[in-house]
């Protein structure tokens, strides 16, 4: 773990440090809360914890960037995957492995509020047209399951 908060240190923190997200970037989805980006990290921890993904790992930048006497605002990846998706996902492309895990990407607004986005799965997944019908199916399934996750984690 202390390697992903060191790599989160090296890389730039593209929303705190060159403005907001994207609207409307192809392929992303966006969810804003009226809440400070650490309870939007823990809303995503319990809404994780109620789906059928888990979390595979996280990395901070914001964290990162403290270890070396830098103040960013809040912002923070988290992996998410689950052993029965792996196994389709494989089964269907071993080229495809490479995208896993799945990552929410949590982003500060103001003290107040964050934004919680990712990429879609059915874009993601794109590419591996090695996978055919069986990959794309999964992607759609995996599109719906994200999409379900930072609805409760967003959610009031």
């Amino acid at each position: 773990m202390r390697w992903l908060v060191f790599v989160a240190a090296l890389l730039p923190a593209p929303a705190a440090l060159a403005g907001p997200l994207p609207e409307g970037r192809e392929g992303w989805e966006i969810r804003e809360a009226d809440r400070p980006s650490k309870d939007l990290a823990a809303a995503l921890d319990a809404a994780i914890e109620a789906g059928p993904l888990g979390k595979v790992n996280e990395a901070s930048a914001t964290v990162g960037a403290g270890r070396i006497g830098k103040s960013i605002p809040g912002n923070k990846v988290v992996g998410v995957f689950a052993p029965r998706y792996a196994v389709r996902m494989l089964d269907a492309s071993v080229a495809a492995g490479i995208e896993a895990p799945l990552r929410f990407y949590i982003v500060e607004r103001d003290a107040n509020a964050a934004a919680l986005a990712w990429e879609r799965p059915s874009v993601t997944f794109a590419p591996y047209d090695d996978g055919g019908r069986t990959l794309d199916d999964l992607a759609s399934e995996l599109d719906g399951v994200m999409a379900d996750i930072a609805d409760r984690a967003a959610a009031p």
